[in-house]
């Protein structure tokens, strides 16, 4: 008789440490973090203006632009190779 009463505490001690365990897991639910926002600059806009050579822009030594005509009112760089 010792075992069943044995048997039936431990079943019940069982139960309540798997109901306690689950009631205490919370869902896990996904936000983005704000954080520090990104600075959009870069040391070569700050530092390098945008010129066209021709019709081409250029930023430092980069031609940018993918290729389409530079507009009149952007200044063009002068000097360079003579």
């Amino acid at each position: 008789m010792n075992r069943t009463r044995l048997g039936i505490r431990c079943s019940a001690a069982a139960a309540t440490a798997t109901l306690v365990a689950g009631l205490a897991a919370i869902p896990a639910a996904a936000r983005p973090d704000p954080g520090e926002p990104i600075p959009i600059r870069f040391s070569s806009y700050e530092n390098c203006p945008l010129n066209r050579i021709d019709t081409q822009l250029v930023r430092c030594d980069n031609l940018t632009g993918a290729g389409v005509v530079a507009p009149a009112y952007i200044p063009e760089l002068s000097g360079g190779a003579g």
